[in-house]
């Protein structure tokens, strides 16, 4: 076999790896944390919710045996990504992988919510994302390397009513990541999405008994369900592994099929 064809390595193994993970302490961010410490990847959980966070990160360790640590800190504020970054610099030494998992949902038609809604979604799921790069940027640059997965979502790409806040944050978070992989890629720092589609998240719950959950969220995918939390963890390791080194800038989705249509 041609030697171009043997990786030397296992590409999905996420062994002496470190990553930060927010909004890690539960959902999909808890399940691509799980996920990466299944790969062997230590693991620092990003949320508001010390408790919580501490308790996730506990039972991360006793499941993987690997490093799990949670760090409570709000996104959207610059001191408290820069203290994640270095607390996380100093718990592991390096920062191999950023999971932007953190993010909110207000639903409504445009003239029932208000500018304060809008903003609140913007400030978390846009700015929240984009100071968690910034803080990860310099010791990625330094180490020569490093892995960015962005929370898109589906409704980053196709519209739906009553969701004006969360899909101009989340198309904001698709040119984000398209423009930031351009601007990273020549220090061999690779930065993709995920864009999720239908999973029954806590966000996602108040809609799921509903007529517009059955009909336009699950009826609307091809495998006819929700997603579960456990199907995102392989394109989270995926990309955060050395199999994705071609992959710039890239949308991936896990939707079930519900954009296929």
């Amino acid at each position: 076999m041609s030697k171009e064809l043997l990786p030397g390595i296992k590409q999905f193994d996420l062994t002496g790896k470190s990553a930060i993970i927010t909004g890690g302490s539960k959902g999909l961010g808890l399940a691509m944390a799980a996920g990466l410490a299944s790969a062997g990847a230590n693991v620092m959980l990003v949320n508001r919710n010390a408790d919580e966070g501490a308790q996730a990160a506990q039972e991360l360790r006793t499941d993987f045996g690997v490093n799990a640590i949670s760090f409570p800190a709000d996104i959207t504020k610059v001191d408290q990504t820069e203290a994640m970054a270095k607390a996380a610099i100093y718990a592991f030494g390096q920062i191999d992988i950023l999971i932007n998992s953190a993010g909110i949902n207000i639903r409504g038609a445009i003239d029932e919510i208000t500018p304060e809604d809008f903003n609140k979604v913007m400030e978390v799921n846009v700015t929240g994302t984009w100071l968690c790069c910034r803080a990860v940027t310099p010791y990625m640059k330094k180490a020569g390397s490093g892995s960015i997965i962005n929370l898109a979502s589906t409704l980053g790409l196709v519209g739906l009513a009553n969701r004006t806040p969360y899909t101009s944050s989340k198309g904001a978070v698709v040119q984000m990541t398209r423009a930031l992989a351009l601007e990273l890629a020549l220090f061999n720092i690779n930065v993709n999405a995920i864009c999720p589609g239908p999973f029954l998240t806590e966000m996602n719950l108040p809609i799921a008994d509903t007529e517009e959950g059955k009909k336009f969220v699950v009826g609307a995918t091809a495998l006819g369900r929700w997603g579960h939390l456990r199907e995102i963890q392989g394109a989270a390791i995926f990309l955060a592994s050395s199999a994705a080194t071609f992959m710039v800038g890239s949308m991936l989705t896990v939707d079930g099929g519900w954009t296929a249509r």
